[in-house]
């Protein structure tokens, strides 16, 4: 990731910061619009009436997992890698294995998060920007590949 690249993600992310979790919530409510299935990966939904939109449990589980995929892109340049403690990227990297998780739903939940940061950064979105955030989610999906066991 090169300077430009660092700066448009951070510019994008700096204003969707604020709205963290309405964002997170829309994030996940894409994910699953192109993917219903992927609502059985999820135990706190399996057998939740509730609407995705209301679950209390959904909205902190996208908000986290927003944040944690921002800040990591945030500081990916400065630090030459995925930042995100050793004992959260192993956690996540463990649950996705659990859960099965393949290369078809990172790519899904890469389209959801751009399509997501189009959606809250519309007056900064460009090619270069979409190009900035997916590498960061690509060198980020690979860290949390290489914890899949």
């Amino acid at each position: 990731m090169d300077e430009e690249q660092e700066a448009l993600v951070v510019k994008s992310w700096g204003s969707m910061k604020k709205d963290a979790g309405e964002w997170g919530l829309k994030f996940f409510l894409k994910i699953f619009e192109i993917a219903p299935s992927a609502k059985k990966m999820f135990p706190f939904l399996k057998d939740s009436n509730v609407p995705l939109d209301q679950n209390p449990k959904l909205k902190v589980h996208a908000k986290s997992v927003l944040v944690m995929t921002c800040e990591a892109a945030v500081q990916l340049r400065k630090a030459g890698k995925v930042v995100v403690r050793d004992s959260t990227l192993k956690k996540i990297g463990a649950t996705h294995f659990k859960y099965g998780v393949a290369d078809e739903h990172f790519e899904v939940t890469k389209y959801a998060l751009l399509e997501t940061i189009k959606e809250a950064s519309p007056e900064m979105w460009s090619v270069d920007m979409k190009n900035a955030w997916g590498e960061a989610y690509d060198q980020l999906v690979s860290a949390i590949k290489t914890e899949m066991k």
